[in-house]
């Protein structure tokens, strides 16, 4: 799939996804094309110099007014919201898990005084960055999703087990429990204890590798919020496209053809 047929392809299952939003009547942009413009944003990795120049040189006969990379940027963080339609929906059994994103080495931090990301370990590296956690259906989509600075314990993300405690068992890892207060719907196990949670390790390779989700520079909290919801909802695009389940129930993720 060449990159002009993957943004054609991208752009019309977005459609398919926000046929009630309207348009502002002063807005050059249509809903499904911020939508799509975030989303090629988030597939592309690094910061949005690159991925605007790309854009403006390579694609502007798709996208004749795209605005200018600041009003974009802008954009993308005004209507996080929207990504919130590409979730999955949340299945009787889920799965969930941490994700380090660094931003600097560690021996950096605290020399800002507006450096947003925090000092903490990531299995079990030292980092200084954000934490992503995340709730996978059985078929390696995402369901929900939050973020933290790094710094935080996993038990911090509670509340996004929490919402699906009358829909679904979601299964974690120690580093979740707590002493006390752990929602009704977890369920810890050792290392190894789930097979179903190898599974993550397929989304998370995707993430790093694909997605770029590590490549990260963001100085305003907003901004890198933004950058997580599009993200995920990129990954749960073209993981629907790559998605095949064989007889024996094993899910294969196969997103590195949608690779830009």
């Amino acid at each position: 799939m060449t990159p002009p047929d993957f943004i054609i392809a991208l752009f019309y299952a977005v459609a398919q996804e926000m046929p009630d939003v309207p348009k502002h009547p002063e807005a050059k942009l249509y809903p499904s094309e911020v939508v799509t413009l975030a989303l090629l944003y988030a597939s592309k990795g690094g910061g949005t110099r690159a991925c605007y120049r790309g854009l403006t040189r390579a694609y502007l006969a798709l996208f004749p007014h795209v605005p200018e990379r600041t009003r974009l940027a802008r954009l993308c963080k005004t209507h996080t919201a929207w990504t919130t339609r590409l979730l999955a929906v949340p299945p009787v059994r889920g799965v969930a898990d941490t994700y380090g994103i660094a931003w600097s080495h560690p021996m950096r931090a605290g020399r800002s005084p507006n450096q947003i990301g925090k000092k903490g370990k990531s299995k079990p590296r030292w980092m200084v960055g954000g934490k992503l956690g995340f709730v996978l259906n059985q078929w390696g989509l995402i369901c929900a999703w939050d973020c933290a600075t790094a710094h935080g314990h996993d038990t911090h993300l509670h509340p996004l087990l929490a919402q699906f405690a009358n829909l679904m068992i979601v299964l974690t890892d120690t580093g979740f429990q707590a002493k006390t207060g752990d929602p009704a719907n977890m369920k810890g196990g050792q290392r190894g204890t789930w097979t179903t949670r190898m599974l993550v390790e397929t989304v998370v390779s995707r993430l790093t590798t694909v997605l770029h989700s590590k490549r990260v520079s963001h100085r305003v909290w907003a901004y890198f919020r933004a950058r997580v919801g599009w993200t995920m909802a990129a990954f749960n695009l073209v993981a629907r496209w790559g998605l095949e389940i064989e007889d024996e129930n094993m899910v294969r993720l196969s997103i590195a053809a949608f690779s830009l």
